[in-house]
């Protein structure tokens, strides 16, 4: 559970994850180990456009790879992400063939859950424990290297950096796609085709959404 490199000079690396780490050796977490800093991993902060912020891993072994609302293929889309693709069909006409979103990671989006561990089947229960401090961090620091795209989709996570978002910066927030609040404003947000004219009007390369 090293640091990512280009990330490992924030303070959480210092002041919270040595006593996180030490909570979390000899118990049963997901991702693991080896995907707990994966949305890190793929992204140095200078290539992040994009931020979606989740809560924190599905609790269901087998089902959390390291980015927010991602699942590892070919394990059946949870809820939330089935909603998520079904907006995308409306708004570009286009859904990915999987629930892995590595794709989009690798474009420049930045899926990092505000909890980056979670006991198997027990939502929440590391919450508590300081994370919220690294999306934080993380987020601001891949503001110094230009204008975002945030996509807060809801109050969680959009309380959890409420006052980070610039003036140059796009933030689109809408209900979350949760089965439960999907239809109070989350679908016909169309996150996606507004990401894309906000980054073609800055001259920059669109997210392609749906290949994988």
């Amino acid at each position: 559970m090293t640091p990512p490199g280009p990330w490992a000079h924030l303070p959480f690396f210092r002041d919270s994850w040595p006593a996180i780490q030490a909570r979390l050796t000899g118990t049963d977490f997901l991702p693991g180990p080896g995907a707990i800093f994966r949305a890190l991993q793929i992204l140095p902060p200078e290539a992040v456009r994009v931020v979606i912020l989740g809560q924190d891993p599905y609790p269901t072994p087998g089902h959390a790879d390291g980015l927010a609302f991602s699942v590892t293929e070919p394990t059946p889309l949870p809820r939330s992400l089935s909603n998520i693709f079904k907006e995308m069909d409306d708004d570009l006409q286009v859904r990915p063939a999987h629930g892995d979103l590595s794709h989009w990671a690798r474009q420049g989006v930045l899926l990092l859950n505000t909890s980056l561990s979670v006991p198997p089947g027990s939502a929440g229960a590391h919450g508590r424990w300081g994370w919220d401090r690294l999306a934080r961090q993380a987020v601001a620091e891949a503001q110094r290297h230009g204008p975002l795209a945030f996509i807060l989709w809801g109050n969680h996570a959009q309380k959890a950096i409420s006052d980070l978002p610039r003036a140059e910066d796009l933030v689109i927030a809408s209900a979350h796609p949760s089965p439960l609040s999907a239809r109070r404003g989350f679908f016909g947000s169309r996150p996606f085709s507004r990401v894309n004219a906000w980054l073609a009007a800055r001259g920059k390369p669109q997210i392609d959404w749906a290949t994988s």
